[in-house]
C-alpha cells in the first residue's frame, strides 16, 4: 500500500463512514433460468437489481455493469468490451468509473443483501479486528453457510483491485478467484443469509417464499404460465392489475378478466412487445374509467 493510501486509511479509521463507490455486476446469460434477464426478476415486489442498488445506499456512485434497464434509483451504466467477457472483465469496466478509495462489489442476483450487510463489510475493511496493528486488509468478503467465499458480496480497496487487474493483464475470460488470489482478505460470517443467490428457478421460488409477499406468488405464477404457453414477454403486473381494478369497479367484476384477455389479444394483433401491451392497457383503463354503467330497470 502506498504512503498516500496508508494516510487515507488512517483518516477513514478516525471517521465514521468511509467514502465508497459501488459496482454491481448485472450482465451475463442466465442459462439455468432459460436465458431470462435475471436482474429484472422480482422478489418481494422489487427487482433483484433494485435490491442490490438499494444495498449500496450511501455510495458516492453506483456503477452497474450490464445492459441498461429501468431502475428505481439513479445509476451509472457501463459495459465490458466486448460484452460477455466474464466477471473479471465486468469488474474492470466498472472499476474504471470508480473514484472513491473503497468500492463495494456485488452481484445482481442477491435478493437478501441489505445496507446493513454491506455496511458491515465496509466496517471490517476500514476498521479491522486487530485495530490496525497489522497492515490494513485489501478486502472484506462474506462467507456463506457452506464456508464458500462470496467474492461478489464484498468490499475492497479500490487501489488494491486496480493493482491486481494491472498485474493480471487481459481480463476477458479470466477467473475471479485468480484475480483476487494476491489480495489480503478478511472474512465475515453470513449471519443474515445475504449470500443466498438466484441461479435456478427453485432458488427464485425459495427466495419468493422467504419474502412472503403476495406479489411473489403472482410473479411465480406468471413465470409458470409464460413457460407453459411459450410467452417471452415480461408482464407489468402492477399495470395489468390497475386496469382490471378499474374495469371491475366501474363496469362489473367479470369485466376484469375478460378485458385482460382482450388487452392481450389486441397487443398481439398490434405486433406484440411491451409497447403494444402498454398502449392496449392504457386504452382499456381509460375506457373503463369513463364507462357509465347503465341503470338496471326494475323487473315487471
Amino acid at each position: 500500500m502506498t504512503d498516500a493510501a496508508a494516510e487515507n486509511a488512517g483518516s477513514e479509521l478516525a471517521g465514521s463512514v468511509p467514502r465508497f463507490d459501488a459496482v454491481v455486476l448485472a450482465g451475463g446469460v442466465a442459462r439455468r433460468l432459460g436465458g431470462r434477464d435475471k436482474p429484472a426478476l422480482r422478489v418481494g415486489g422489487r427487482t433483484l437489481l433494485d435490491r442490490a442498488v438499494e444495498a449500496c445506499a450511501g455510495a458516492g456512485r453506483v456503477v452497474v455493469v450490464g445492459p441498461e434497464r429501468t431502475t428505481a434509483a439513479a445509476v451509472r451504466w457501463v459495459r465490458e468490451d466486448p460484452p460477455g467477457g466474464g466477471p473479471v472483465a465486468a469488474v474492470a469496466a466498472g472499476l474504471a468509473a470508480v473514484d472513491a478509495p473503497y468500492v463495494l462489489l456485488l452481484a445482481a442476483d442477491l435478493p437478501f443483501v441489505t445496507r446493513e450487510v454491506t455496511g458491515r463489510l465496509l466496517d471490517a475493511l476500514v476498521r479491522p479486528a486487530d485495530g490496525g496493528a497489522n497492515s490494513p486488509p485489501d478486502g472484506a468478503l462474506l462467507v456463506d453457510a457452506d464456508g464458500r467465499d462470496q467474492m461478489l458480496l464484498a468490499a475492497y480497496r479500490t487501489e488494491a483491485l486496480r493493482d491486481v487487474l494491472a498485474a493480471l493483464g487481459e481480463p476477458h475470460g479470466a477467473a475471479l478467484r485468480r484475480l483476487l488470489a494476491p489480495l489480503a482478505l478478511v472474512r465475515a460470517v453470513d449471519a443474515e443469509g445475504a449470500a443466498f443467490d438466484c441461479d435456478t428457478w427453485p432458488q427464485v421460488r425459495a427466495a419468493r417464499d422467504r419474502s412472503g409477499r403476495m406479489e411473489d406468488v403472482l410473479e411465480d405464477w406468471i413465470e409458470a404460465v409464460k413457460a407453459e404457453l411459450g410467452v417471452e414477454l415480461d408482464v407489468d403486473i402492477a399495470a395489468l392489475l390497475d386496469m382490471t381494478k378499474v374495469a371491475a369497479h366501474n363496469v362489473v367484476r367479470p369485466a376484469a378478466p375478460l378485458t385482460a384477455f382482450l388487452v392481450g389479444y389486441a397487443a398481439a394483433q398490434a405486433g406484440g412487445g411491451e409497447a403494444a401491451v402498454a398502449e392496449a392497457l392504457r386504452k382499456a383503463e381509460a375506457l373503463a374509467a369513463a364507462y357509465e354503467r347503465p341503470e338496471q330497470g326494475n323487473e315487471q
